[in-house]
């Protein structure tokens, strides 16, 4: 048995008893929901605040690493964003896996999320460590599937039937094959669910969950073969897409010669979206004030608002004030001049509207009857 298979064998016994009692909760909640109550939703259109996952190790709070401010957030708000999503380390809030949240981190992240909510915004909790604890891997001796489900217990409490709040599990797990992440990603929804949580989950591939490498070879399949096989019961999940459009998809280079790459990449990934009865958001994209980047992050966020029936939205990266002279930043500068980044995306969120648009692929009901349980072709709501 291979590493995938044994990984996956230990975890396969409890989620088919999580989902078992999930699946009926699910039901009948969809049974008890009004034509009214299943009208679409707004689309989400907003940023990344950047600052709570600088630093490599824990750090010490203020001097390594900052929590989103309200300067920030009334800022994004004034743009007529309605969602940040806010990066964070694991290992700073539980720096002893299976023990107590660290208060002295928590609380400040608690009180933010506090903060753009009464502001507004739907609020994207993404611990921000590429599917790691302390450096080990999710699913590791070091760090078993167990404990990332003791860490999403405890977080998916605090906000458990919170519609403002949606829960992404990892940002961008690299270096494993998706055979490898998936039961781990299986077993942090299943965790959330037993808590009775029913916020919206978003569940990222690994190969940093490109869009461009979505449909690359790996051990096991790639992303686009393996992870069909999420299994969420409540079946309130999207998956998390990331795309650069600069010449090695990073986000890391002055200018942006792949937007057209990048573009192509979008909606390869849109037909498998339809394929497959999924719904995504892109929650990292962004380039530099070259003309060119500045082109390519106008066509990716157009790209989406003209998809709404598969993408629910776009998180750009990134605000967040201690970013000094990065070249992606949104932040205003020392005289508080709008980003030219700022400029392209702030007619974009509302595209010329009195208010954001909605998405069908938000809504719960009458876009996805082909996901769950009632899909002919998906034995106990596990696509094939």
């Amino acid at each position: 048995m291979d590493e995938a298979q044994d990984h996956g064998t230990r975890t396969r016994a409890r989620l088919r008893a999580a989902g078992r009692g999930l699946a009926a909760a699910a039901s009948l909640s969809a049974l008890l929901l009004t034509a009214g109550q299943a009208q679409a939703l707004t689309c989400l259109r907003g940023a990344n605040v950047a600052g709570a996952e600088f630093g490599d190790t824990i750090g010490r709070l203020g001097h390594t690493h900052f929590y989103p401010t309200e300067k920030t957030l009334r800022y994004l708000a004034g743009k007529g964003m309605n969602v940040v999503r806010f990066p964070f380390k694991w290992e700073r809030l539980q720096p002893v896996l299976y023990k107590p949240f660290d208060l002295a981190e928590l609380t400040p992240l608690v009180d933010s999320i506090a903060a753009a909510k009464r502001m507004g915004f739907k609020v994207i909790l993404s611990p921000h460590t590429n599917a790691r604890h302390s450096g080990k891997q999710i699913g590791s001796p070091e760090v078993p599937t167990s404990a990332f489900e003791d860490f999403w217990t405890r977080l998916a409490k605090l906000y458990a039937g919170d519609s403002d709040i949606i829960f992404l599990l990892q940002n961008e797990p690299d270096y494993m094959d998706a055979a490898f992440w998936l039961p781990s990603a299986n077993a942090g929804i299943a965790a959330i669910r037993r808590t009775g949580a029913d916020n919206l989950i978003l569940v990222p591939g690994t190969i940093w969950t490109s869009a461009y490498h979505w449909f690359a070879e790996q051990n096991g399949g790639s992303n686009a073969e393996v992870m069909r096989g999420i299994i969420d019961p409540l079946n309130n999940y999207a998956i998390d897409i990331h795309q650069y459009p600069d010449a090695d998809f990073s986000g890391t280079n002055r200018t942006c010669p792949a937007k057209d790459t990048a573009l192509e990449a979008l909606a390869r990934v849109t037909d498998w979206l339809k394929a497959t009865g999924n719904r995504a958001i892109l929650s990292e994209f962004g380039g530099t004030a070259s003309p060119d980047c500045l082109d390519a992050i106008r066509d990716m966020a157009v790209f989406v608002n003209r998809n709404p029936d598969t993408w629910i939205g776009w998180t750009y990266w990134a605000a967040g004030d201690w970013w000094g002279d990065y070249p992606l930043s949104i932040q205003p500068d020392e005289a508080g001049r709008d980003r030219p980044q700022m400029k392209v995306l702030e007619p974009l969120i509302r595209d010329g509207q009195p208010v954001i648009a909605e998405c069908p692929s938000l809504d719960p009901l009458t876009f996805w009857p082909l996901r769950g349980p009632n899909r002919p072709d998906a034995p106990n709501g596990r696509p094939q």
